[in-house]
């Protein structure tokens, strides 16, 4: 299985499982329009640390560590997850503006080395 990262707002969006992977609904799009296949909201960091980075890229390093500890405590729900996936292709899904400093790249990451 290959994994992308993609944000929800951009065009051309790859063909593949799409999964949400925000916590938080992305504003101005309709559940019709995203065409979700899951929302993967267990996966998303928790409130308290999305709070605490607010996207600051100095606190990129440390957010990736706390981000990587709370989903090594979810591992079983991380392969659940990847276990409903039935294409070749993960499109993990944000909605970010910073494509460099997003969580997405850590969960990919994650997933990739647990699949």
């Amino acid at each position: 299985m290959q994994i992308k990262i993609h944000r929800i707002y951009d065009e051309n969006m790859p063909q593949g499982y799409h999964a949400l992977i925000d916590r938080i609904w992305p504003r101005g799009i309709s559940k019709e329009e995203a065409q979700l296949n899951a929302h993967w909201k267990a996966l998303a960091p928790s409130n308290e640390l999305r709070k605490w980075f607010d996207h600051d890229p100095d606190k990129w390093s440390d957010f990736r560590k706390k981000y990587l500890s709370e989903l090594s405590e979810c591992k079983p729900v991380a392969k659940e997850c990847l276990d409903a996936v039935n294409t070749k292709n993960l499109i993990l899904l944000y909605g970010a503006k910073d494509k460099q400093h997003t969580h997405a790249h850590v969960l990919k990451e994650y997933l990739e080395k647990l699949g």
